[in-house]
């Protein structure tokens, strides 16, 4: 196995086969991902997850293509799914190859055929395309392809009785409606045949352990014939929410070599050439994506279901789109996020990726400053920073009066905030698991890096920047005192007023710590900022990650899984994050002096993740890995911070590529 290449060995049982997935994007929110086996085990798996322009969500367009070719009264069937104590058919027996590079390829080998089958979409376009190459050794045989089609949001199941569909058939395809009012086509170079018929009971395995709805009917309004002659022959499938009634197979062949030459020309421009880092480059590009209400680029967090949210876009600006060279787009994901900023905040999330925005965050307009502050570093590009001047100087302003959600500025300088409002905001009904109302050691040393920031850009400007200076040299003389904890020679995670009016300081060691280090301003002494990275390294590193929280902590889990209440107790509480390691990889150089040892430590630490890239989700990063060994990865197969913040760090910090 390697270069995101499965053989027989891992493809060989439904257990195996299930354990790995795949997904490409179409840079508009839309996607196509499956099992490697083509085993649909999630509400989100399908080959056309569409994001189209007259629905705020994404919806499950086609489930599935079930292939089969029949000769001599012998049928070979190619798809996998699962029904209640039944996998049938079972067509991962005949699946001898997968490989995801650059697009996704299965090969399959019954009998005297081998059937090649490809996937690829088309970028900003709700289309996918499947090609298929078929070598016969034998005449008269037989080939059907049988759509499983639905129209529902991607999140949820759907039984036959809640949606019924209305088709048109042509020679070379179908259109259908939904009784919801949504419209789809499917296209080929092999003959449609109308036989409509429901597949009942369907079962997601991964949606049944997280304690969600796992059943589900999907409509199949009819199949796609030719017979094969001996030697080989090709035929596409193409789905789409617009127009594809012109499509002919020399059509669909220059939109694979265009869709392969824009991937190609994205490692081009990195100007990158280290094995390591252009993986991790092409694990960059779905997530990079248009918001169509706004026309703007924004990130998506992570796939499967999550949409654009403002933290996760801000942290992963330099690694998605900076190191790339793709300024226009990181520009305009800036002015995007810009745009909607109130009362000083940027969006938290807009929730149905273009719906109302959300602002219950306190660190985002901080990370949002960092990320222009990188930006400018890249580009140098003054015309853009005087424009988007006022959204900084809104922010602080308002952090320093006092805005939504009890964020606001104490007499010692520092930043408060009320509950649930940095990234550990897991929250189950009422109950806040990780309850962080106050002050955080994070939010402050953001807060101080603003500042520096934007006294910097401001004396660039022209502007006037003595208040800043005057709050960060606030700020620097008080943050020690209030969050160093001598017993543990580190930072409190916490300060807080009880019920009583007396002060708190939670001890627990967590990794939010590590900002106090890695970011470009910092207050603390070289010691102990050496401190916090030995005890950071000492209780929370694993190979994939910083826990977020200590072992010996009473509140420790060490296994993200279960229903959502369990995953949601052990979300931060213990659950290990890749993404952090991008701060921890920049502390760690600091205070060792960037030494050739460190760096050599480091750059092992981050290609430790070459493993993983053909272990959960192929050729992507994980959200989440078990505090506990040997760290299973959990949570979304593909996230944006922890693909952007592994290859910043390995980049620009161990590399040393960087402006």
């Amino acid at each position: 196995m390697s270069g995101g290449r499965l053989g027989a060995d891992f493809l060989s049982t439904y257990e195996e086969g299930i354990k790995r997935e795949w997904i490409i994007g179409n840079g508009l929110g839309g996607y196509a991902s499956s099992t490697v086996i083509g085993a649909g085990t999630r509400t989100y798996h399908g080959l056309l997850i569409a994001a189209p322009e007259n629905s705020p969500g994404r919806l499950l367009v086609l489930s599935s293509l079930d292939e089969e070719i029949s000769i001599d009264e012998e049928v070979y069937r190619f798809a996998t799914h699962k029904y209640p104590d039944n996998i049938c058919p079972a067509g991962f027996n005949y699946l001898s190859e997968f490989t995801r590079n650059p697009f996704p390829l299965w090969v399959y080998q019954p009998g005297d055929f081998v059937l090649k089958k490809k996937v690829f979409m088309v970028h900003n376009n709700n289309t996918t395309f499947v090609l298929y190459d078929i070598t016969s050794e034998k005449e008269g045989a037989l080939l059907r392809i049988y759509p499983l089609v639905s129209s529902r949001d991607f999140n949820l199941t759907a039984r036959s009785g809640y949606l019924s569909f209305f088709q048109r058939a042509g020679p070379a395809g179908v259109e259908l409606a939904s009784s919801n009012g949504f419209t789809f086509s499917l296209s080929s170079n092999l003959q449609y045949h109308a036989e409509p018929k429901w597949y009942y009971n369907l079962e997601y395995d991964a949606e049944k352990n997280r304690g969600l709805n796992f059943q589900e009917d999907i409509f199949n309004p009819g199949y796609f014939e030719s017979t094969l002659e001996p030697g080989t022959s090709r035929f596409f499938i193409a789905a789409s929410t617009g127009d594809i009634s012109s499509l002919t197979l020399e059509k669909v062949d220059k939109l694979y070599t265009r869709e392969a030459n824009r991937q190609n020309l994205l490692v081009l421009d990195s100007k990158l050439t280290e094995p390591f880092a252009l993986k991790l480059l092409k694990a960059t590009d779905p997530f990079v994506v248009k918001n169509h209400f706004t026309g703007e680029n924004t990130v998506i967090a992570g796939y499967h279901w999550y949409s654009d949210w403002g933290r996760d876009a801000m942290i992963s600006l330099p690694g998605l789109f900076l190191i790339s060279y793709r300024f226009d787009e990181a520009k305009s994901a800036l002015k995007n996020f810009a745009r909607y900023c109130r009362r000083g905040l940027i969006p938290n999330t807009f929730p149905a990726f273009g719906g109302d925005p959300v602002y219950n965050t306190v660190d985002a307009s901080l990370w949002f400053i960092h990320a222009l502050d990188r930006y400018f570093a890249y580009t140098k590009d003054f015309l853009f920073l005087s424009d988007i001047w006022d959204t900084v100087g809104d922010i602080i302003d308002n952090y320093c009066e006092g805005t939504d959600f009890g964020i606001g500025l104490d007499s010692d300088c520092l930043i408060r905030q009320g509950p649930q409002l940095t990234w550990m905001d897991a929250k189950v009904g009422e109950w806040a698991v990780t309850p962080r109302a106050g002050k955080a050691c994070e939010i402050n040393a953001l807060w101080y890096n603003a500042l520096k920031t934007a006294s910097y850009m401001g004396t660039l400007l022209g502007e006037d920047i003595s208040l800043y200076e005057t709050l960060a040299a606030g700020i620097a003389s008080n943050f020690e005192n209030v969050f160093w904890n001598p017993e543990t020679n580190c930072l409190f995670d916490l300060v807080y007023q009880d019920e009583a009016g007396n002060q708190v300081k939670d001890p627990a060691i967590r990794p939010n710590q590590i900002f106090a280090v890695s970011l470009p301003y910092t207050m603390l002494s070289p010691e102990k900022e050496k401190a916090i990275v030995d005890r950071v390294e000492k209780d929370l590193l694993t190979p994939f990650g910083l826990k977020s929280l200590s072992s010996d902590h009473p509140l420790y889990i060490g296994q993200y899984r279960g229903d959502a209440l369990t995953r949601d107790t052990a979300y931060h509480n213990g659950t290990v994050w890749p993404w952090l390691l991008g701060a921890y990889v920049k502390a760690y150089l600091k205070v060792h002096n960037s030494s050739k040892s460190s760096l050599e430590t480091m750059r092992a630490l981050l290609e430790g993740f070459d493993t993983h890239l053909e272990t959960a989700g192929i050729c992507t990063i994980s959200e989440v890995f078990d505090g506990d060994y040997p760290h299973s990865p959990g949570g979304a197969i593909a996230q944006a911070w922890s693909v952007a913040e592994i290859f910043r760090a390995y980049v620009e910090d161990v590399l040393g590529i960087k402006p």
